[in-house]
């Protein structure tokens, strides 16, 4: 099944953009995926094709319109998930990216200006995506971002089938330090144990690493990751 995204934009001739190179090029002109954009502007229905106004009640900057909007994003008849990216969004996760690229697709609403007309979101089923705490020109890389995640989870993107599965975030937790030849740089070795042979050691550093690596650098994911597995599948409370 070809995965099947669709980017809802002011700019389409970003796209695919960094996405027409590498794995996801590949995989784009091998049909793993397609692409398809549409041009908002089109929906417009004046002789300017306006699609923003000032905001109500006053300040800076333009809204797109939610009558605008709502033409482009009903003009998607594909029954897939439509996201809008901005920075009111709930924080993209690799889990929700899991069960994106599991499914038919996406189709991906991009903004500008200073964002959507509230009323598209209430008008609408549109899902708020943010990719992290910052701002930026418009939604369009942060469809690339979204994008690039997905597809490289497609069945047949990647090489190895295993490469995705012991990454950053797929366990809840950083994924373990790599290394690989000369066996020494500059002074520093390749750790002994990832020169043992010895698999079952190996697997064990590479735990305790990923263990530790996540408490240091990212104390809020190894909060969550211990806050799982104090919870036993009946939801009681582990208990140490």
């Amino acid at each position: 099944m070809t995965f099947a995204a669709t980017v809802l934009t002011l700019y389409p001739e970003m796209f695919p953009g960094p996405l027409g190179i590498s794995l996801a090029g590949r995989a784009l002109e091998a049909g793993l995926w397609s692409l398809d954009t549409v041009q908002i502007r089109d929906f417009a229905e004046d002789k300017h094709r306006t699609v923003d106004e000032t905001p109500a009640g006053g300040g800076a900057g333009m809204v797109m319109r939610a009558d605008v909007l709502a033409r482009a994003v009903d003009s998607v008849t594909a029954e897939v998930p439509m996201l809008a990216m901005t920075p009111r969004g709930k924080p993209l996760k690799q889990e929700r990216v899991r069960e994106l690229a599991a499914g038919p697709g996406v189709a991906v609403l991009c903004g500008r200006f200073e964002g959507f007309d509230e009323r598209i979101f209430e008008g609408r089923e549109i899902e708020e995506v943010s990719i992290g705490d910052y701002v930026l020109s418009g939604g369009e890389m942060g469809a690339l971002v979204l994008l690039d995640a997905c597809i490289r989870l497609v069945p047949g993107v990647m090489g190895a089938a295993s490469s995705g599965v012991e990454e950053s975030f797929e366990t809840g937790l950083l994924e373990y330090p790599q290394y690989t030849r000369p066996q020494t740089w500059e002074g520093r070795t390749i750790p002994e144990v990832l020169r043992s042979g010895d698999h079952a050691k190996i697997a064990a550093w590479r735990n305790a690493r990923a263990a530790e690596d996540t408490r240091l650098r990212r104390p809020d994911l190894w909060e969550r990751h211990e806050g799982a597995r104090a919870v036993s599948p009946s939801g009681a409370q582990r208990k140490d």
